[in-house]
């Protein structure tokens, strides 16, 4: 097929819509050399065409009504960078069902609809492409389909939210709390208004649904990933993880298993020489293993005009290259299984418990009683003065199954002897 220029058209042209722009204007010689024909953008879906944007734009690209783009018959491939569920799922559903190949950064959608969605793509030899809908400018859905296909993934462990990743760096290096530094995040751009997606590892567990999706070819949803932010997090927590020779960071984690997929995000203390507790600031990274390829990482930035833009300009071109050669539709969806997802309280690792008790004698075997009762060994323990009537005693234990550690805190916490459980954090040791 010989064509001097495909047509694109984009849905949004906000932080990264503007990157996209950038990119495939500014650099339009060599992607015209790359995939053998010039990328085009032809129309805009905009609230305010009106808006200042910081570009030299001609008012004719634009248009307030979607369908004016994914009618167009001149149009091949839709650009959504929008967000969102509505109407965002409606206009890529109506897209797709036009026969049109469809790149998208957006992660709540993809997360929550993708088999939909694939379902369209293939019934109208359509692509969907969401490389930019996990980490950025990192890429890690392609490795996943295609260069890594070869082998079996049976883990993959990454730090995918750079708000949270950026927060608990600056709580290790300055020993600030949480609220100042989400406070400092905020007014930095870093962390929304609300927000609770970041902090509460809301947005972490929808990049983990699509990864663990691929890499283990089983549906994985968003609410099946067990959850937990950094909202309980304390300088007094980073402190004792570096005396026990630990870093704090809020972990994305599944690992397939003969009795079905782990999926978890969770704050988590890192041994110091694990490869990612030198992922610091808004970074991210992928830390997988493959039966082949062994143990693996994928490291850059999970976020940003230019480095999102990037990878939805990449999806872009494997689009464009797709319909030159007339086969759209290759790119199918590999959720071939249907594997259960295991209950948390299943699941087994290391905890550190930090709690407050009555400094007495005979308080501490009485804890460790309990943790024994229930099969929970303890690895280590440090006792530290707070004031003449209270210790605060921090263990860690050895691996134990979650269900386990949960029933002997439920019995710890009603001792007389302890004022309260402060704070329980898992240990993932490499």
């Amino acid at each position: 097929m010989s064509v001097d220029s495909i047509k694109i058209g984009l849905l949004g042209l906000g932080t990264v819509g503007r990157g996209v722009y950038r990119i495939i204007t500014g650099n339009s010689e060599n992607i015209r050399r790359r995939v053998g024909a010039g990328i085009e953008i032809k129309k805009i879906l905009v609230r305010n065409p009106a808006k200042e944007r910081g570009l030299e734009m001609q008012q004719a690209i634009f248009t307030t009504t979607a369908e004016e783009i994914i009618n167009d018959p001149e149009i091949k491939i839709i650009v959504e960078v929008m967000g969102g569920l509505e109407p965002t799922l409606d206009y890529v559903a109506k897209a797709l069902k036009n026969g049109k190949s469809v790149v998208t950064a957006n992660k709540d959608m993809i997360a929550a609809q993708g088999k939909m969605l694939f379902e369209l793509a293939d019934a109208n030899q359509a692509d969907l492409l969401f490389e930019a809908s996990v980490a950025g400018g990192i890429p890690i859905i392609r490795p996943l389909k295609q260069c890594l296909a070869g082998n079996r993934i049976s883990q993959i462990i990454g730090i995918v939210n750079g708000t949270t990743n950026y927060m608990l760096t600056k709580m290790t290096r300055e020993g600030t709390d949480f609220e100042a530094v989400l406070r400092e995040a905020q007014a930095l751009g870093y962390a929304e208004a609300d927000p609770t997606a970041d902090v509460g590892g809301l947005d972490a567990a929808r990049k983990l649904a699509i990864m663990a999706s691929i890499a283990f070819n089983s549906r994985v949803l968003p609410d099946e990933v067990y959850v937990e932010g950094i909202t309980k997090i304390t300088a007094a927590d980073i402190a004792y993880a570096k005396e026990l020779n630990y870093i704090v960071k809020l972990l994305a984690i599944a690992k397939d298993t003969a009795a079905g997929i782990e999926a978890r995000v969770h704050p988590a203390l890192l041994p110091l020489d694990h490869p990612l507790a030198a992922v610091n600031d808004v970074y991210n990274a992928i830390y997988l293993t493959g039966d082949a390829i062994g143990d693996a990482m994928f490291y850059g930035r999970g976020a940003g005009e230019m480095p999102t833009a990037s990878a939805v300009t990449a999806d872009i071109l494997n689009a464009a290259r797709n319909i030159l050669h007339q086969v759209q539709g290759m790119i199918s969806c590999t959720c071939f299984e249907d594997k259960p997802v295991r209950s948390m309280r299943d699941t087994a690792c290391q905890y550190y418990v930090r709690l407050q008790a009555v400094d007495k004698p005979g308080v501490l075997a009485s804890i460790a009683y309990a943790f024994g009762d229930k099969e929970v060994s303890l690895a280590s323990v440090l006792q530290k003065q707070k004031d003449d009537e209270t210790a605060e005693i921090v263990l860690v234990t050895h691996t134990v199954r979650e269900g386990n550690m949960q029933d002997a805190l439920q019995i710890i916490a009603q001792l007389s002897a302890v004022n309260s459980v402060s704070n329980v954090i898992r240990v993932e040791e490499e």
